[in-house]
């Protein structure tokens, strides 16, 4: 569900109880292994984590008016979902992803970034955190670049 919250705790404040905890718990995760020149803020109706126009004036190739999402954390209608965009536009990270998930047990539901959960123990908190620290926003960028190579002007705004 797309929530109009313009901040992060205004989109906390709107969530029940217990989707809030299990939504600050993954947040306070994510904060204190991202590294620095990422910032937090509200985007696409999520809690965002992103490359600022600072550092990558050219923004998301999708939205130019976009700083270039790194990470989104939500609370939809029937789950809650983490996407991990550094697992999506590198190869290689999405491997160690997966395989890091594996030795934890626990199933993991996931589309090309998108993991699904519908409580905390579902995920395995240190390979989330893991996964936001591996990638520096210069390693990121380059991901990025490389992975939207070749994307024509006439197609941005159309992803």
């Amino acid at each position: 569900m797309k929530s109009t919250a313009t901040t992060v705790e205004q989109y906390l404040a709107e969530l029940p109880d217990d989707r809030r905890k299990a939504i600050e718990a993954v947040r306070a995760v994510i904060l204190k292994n991202l590294p620095s020149g990422y910032e937090e803020g509200m985007q696409y109706g999520m809690i965002g984590y992103f490359v600022p126009h600072s550092l990558y004036p050219a923004g998301y190739h999708c939205n130019p008016q976009e700083p270039l999402p790194f990470a989104s954390l939500a609370s939809q209608k029937n789950y809650m979902s983490i996407y991990l965009m550094c697992t999506y536009s590198d190869p290689g990270q999405e491997t160690w992803f997966r395989e890091a998930w594996a030795k934890t047990g626990k199933k993991l539901n996931m589309g090309k970034s998108c993991v699904r959960f519908k409580k905390l123990e579902d995920l395995p908190l240190k390979v989330i955190g893991q996964a936001i620290k591996r990638v520096s926003v210069k390693k990121f960028i380059s991901y990025y670049e490389s992975a939207t190579q070749g994307t024509s002007t006439s197609r941005r705004g159309k992803c």
